[in-house]
Parts: structure tokens; C-alpha cells; sequence
């Protein structure tokens, strides 16, 4: 999912069910970095393992309901003007945390979303396990989104969007992977 939308880690974690759009094949990502909100790609691979996985939290999201709870963490004043929605689906995180807890802020207890470091913990894990030895963290994924969209020839300029970058040039340090050697340059002895 991060690798396939260039989302940041927290983003991820943070979605909610009503922010994927199935049939546009898009995320909107709400309050990323700078508290903006963008639009992103939603990969037309992930759409039926993720209509899955949205069957067993929704089955999750009913069975706390039944028992008294069900409600998540709305932000700012939406708790206010729309008294009932932190218990609707839509406002339901995609990768909730496996068990409830005590929102310090409020004293309620629900579900929250899943905690970002079991992602970095399990990441770690895999790189070890592939015996990938550069640093990697899921940070990389986005990196490597960016990477691979611009190899593929996607304009700038869309690139910057899909990762909510305000200015261009933050964009531009992908450029790098477009040029070939240290400086850019090919060696005569590799020129066809």
C-alpha cells in the first residue's frame, strides 16, 4: 500500500474506510504533512485484497458496536457537529488496531488505528530477512514510488501532486535516478 500510493507511514495508518474510492482507483489523504489534504493513486492490484481485508474490519467494526463501542477518534470539531459519526463505517480506520484502548485525550475507550511502529517493526523484520543490507524503513517505499513513477516517465509535476509535495523542487531530488554515473555522465567504454 505504501509502495503503491507513496503515502507517508502515518497517512496509511491514519485512513479511513470512506477516504478509498474503489471506483476512481483513488486515496484521498487527509491532513498529510503541512495538514493538507491530496489525492493519491489507489492500485487497481490492491482493490480486491483490500475489499478483503475491509470485510473482516467491517466484521470487527460490528462486533464492537454490539458490545457498546465501535467509535473512533474524529478530528477537531467533527465529534461536535456530527454526534454520531464516529461510530459510522465510513469514518472507520482501514487498519485498525487490534484491540481497543483509552483515548488520553477524551477518557473514551475505542479502537484506534494501528500502531505505526508494528509496520517499522515488521518492515525491519522483512528487510533482514531478505537480506537486503542497505538501510531501508518504510519511508523507502515512498521514496521508491516516486523513483519508479518518474523511471516510468510520469511528468513531474504529477509526481509532486500525488505526494503532496508544495514545491517542485522537493520533487526534483527523484531526478537523480534519471541520470546515469556519479555526474550524469556515461564513460565512453559504456556508450553504444
Amino acid at each position: 500500500m505504501l509502495y503503491g500510493s507513496g503515502m507517508r507511514l502515518m497517512e496509511a495508518v491514519r485512513l479511513r474506510v470512506k477516504d478509498m474510492d474503489f471506483a476512481r482507483s483513488e486515496i484521498l489523504v487527509r491532513d498529510g504533512k503541512g495538514m493538507k489534504d491530496r489525492v493519491t493513486l489507489l492500485p487497481a492490484r490492491l482493490a480486491q485484497p483490500l475489499k478483503r481485508h475491509l470485510d473482516c474490519v467491517k466484521a470487527l467494526h460490528e462486533r464492537d458496536l454490539a458490545e457498546g463501542f465501535g467509535e473512533v477518534y474524529l478530528p477537531f470539531a467533527l465529534a461536535r457537529k456530527y454526534p454520531n459519526a464516529a461510530k459510522e463505517w465510513g469514518w472507520q480506520y482501514v487498519f485498525p488496531a487490534p484491540g481497543r484502548s483509552v483515548d488520553p485525550r477524551s477518557g473514551v475507550k475505542r479502537r484506534h488505528h494501528m500502531d505505526e511502529k508494528r509496520v517499522q517493526r515488521a518492515f525491519k523484520a522483512a528487510v533482514r530477512e531478505t537480506g537486503i543490507v542497505k538501510p531501508a524503513t518504510p519511508h523507502t517505499l515512498r521514496h521508491c514510488f516516486a523513483t519508479h513513477l518518474l523511471e516510468s516517465g510520469q511528468d513531474i509535476r504529477t509526481v509532486q501532486e500525488l505526494l503532496g509535495h508544495a514545491d517542485v523542487k522537493t520533487t526534483m531530488i527523484y531526478t537523480h535516478v534519471l541520470n546515469r554515473g556519479g555526474l550524469g555522465v556515461l564513460s565512453p567504454l559504456d556508450r553504444p
